[in-house]
């Protein structure tokens, strides 16, 4: 048999294989019976039908997608509208919406660092800020995990221009970041502070404004904060906020922005929505705190070893990546999705459950889960 430019991935496949590292795609159909705790859906509003209601009429006014990049015909007033109350929202000057979250961070990264800057990321932030250090073209430190002082370090050491980076909440164990610590860490070096703040829109801060507006960090001049629009906000998208002079930058330099498709229409609806809702509706956002509270609780009484809740995460350790991966299967077979995190999704190598707290869960769906999950973990 003759050899292929693409044999190799065969070996890779084995290697994972081995490794108990082997991901594949599970479609899920429109309809299921299974109680989902997968997901990111932190308020519940995914299918609320103002949300489901607001993409569809944006969808038949403006189209099936943008039609463009923004800078072309992919900009809407639906867009600047969107833009304009989340800023407000949030308590930023300005807002620019992109395609993702991940695009938004990785045109807040590259466009706002140079060969002549430090990035000071934390060792347990996102893929995609990982991604967006590595294609930004300024020297980076990685430091410890939810570490201030060694920040502190790091840039007394640089002595230049100098962005620190990190997750409000962290994906992986659902902790949050000690952002007022590092806030003045920042500000004592002259340093900017770039927030991912993809889990805690919804959930943290006074009507779930965020973990900048719970830190008192929102609108500061030396502050950029990056939003999805997948999560709380139930739809698709992600947005960079910060001062209005830094969002005219992006719109002029960011390649994640000037190249991409405009967000489509009815993702924008969707958002918007969803956004209105949460301003009306502010309970939603305490509700998914106390849901994980509860979920924690439930856990550790069962003897589990989980992580204490910062926001909406709640994550369960396993013994190992197989057992994580058999443990999921065996709560989707009674009927509870979770997620499964592995290597190399965690920077610590420990593989673990983790759980969405959604705002909209009941006492006993609650109930359900927790002895769903005890009664299927592994031993060990």
């Amino acid at each position: 048999m003759s050899s292929t430019p693409f044999d190799w991935t065969d070996e890779a496949a084995r290697r994972r294989a081995d490794a108990g590292l082997v991901r594949t795609l599970r479609p899920r159909p429109a309809e299921t019976d299974l109680l989902d705790l997968a997901s990111n859906d932190y308020l519940g509003l995914t299918r609320h039908p103002e949300v489901t209601g607001a993409a569809a009429d944006a969808a038949l006014r403006w189209g099936g997608g943008a039609t463009g990049s923004r800078l072309v015909t992919g900009s809407t007033t639906l867009h600047a509208a969107l833009e304009e109350e989340l800023a407000a929202f949030c308590g930023f000057e300005a807002a620019l919406v992109l395609s993702s979250g991940y695009a938004a961070n990785l045109a807040a990264l590259t466009a706002l660092t140079g060969r002549d800057s430090l990035i000071v990321s934390d060792a347990g932030n996102h893929a995609s800020i990982v991604d967006g250090c590595r294609l930004a073209r300024a020297e980076t430190a990685v430091v410890p995990h939810a570490d201030p002082e060694a920040v502190h370090k790091t840039l007394r050491a640089h002595g230049g221009r100098a962005l620190v980076v990190t997750d409000s909440v962290f994906s992986v164990d659902g902790d949050a970041a000690p952002l007022a610590e590092l806030a003045g860490v920042c500000r004592a070096e002259g340093a900017a502070l770039m927030v991912d703040d993809a889990h805690g829109l919804g959930v943290l801060g006074p009507g779930g404004r965020g973990a900048p507006a719970a830190a008192g960090l929102a609108g500061r001049e030396d502050v950029v904060t990056t939003v999805t629009l997948s999560k709380s906000l139930g739809s698709q998208g992600g947005a960079v906020l910060g001062p209005a002079r830094v969002i005219a930058h992006l719109v002029n330099t960011a390649r994640t922005f000037i190249f991409d498709t405009g967000l489509a229409p009815a993702a924008a609806g969707a958002a918007l929505g969803a956004l209105r809702l949460l301003r009306r509706e502010p309970e939603r956002a305490v509700r998914a705190g106390a849901v994980a509270a509860a979920l924690f609780d439930g856990l550790t009484a069962a003897g589990l070893t989980a992580v204490r809740p910062d926001a909406a995460v709640v994550s369960v350790r396993a013994p190992s990546a197989d057992s994580a991966v058999r443990w999921a299967a065996d709560c989707r077979a009674a009927g509870v999705a979770v997620g499964c995190f592995r290597p190399p999704s965690v920077p610590d190598g420990i593989s673990r459950l983790r759980l969405t707290a959604r705002a909209d869960l009941t006492g006993e769906q609650i109930a359900r889960t927790v002895e769903t999950v005890r009664r299927t973990a592994p031993a060990g």
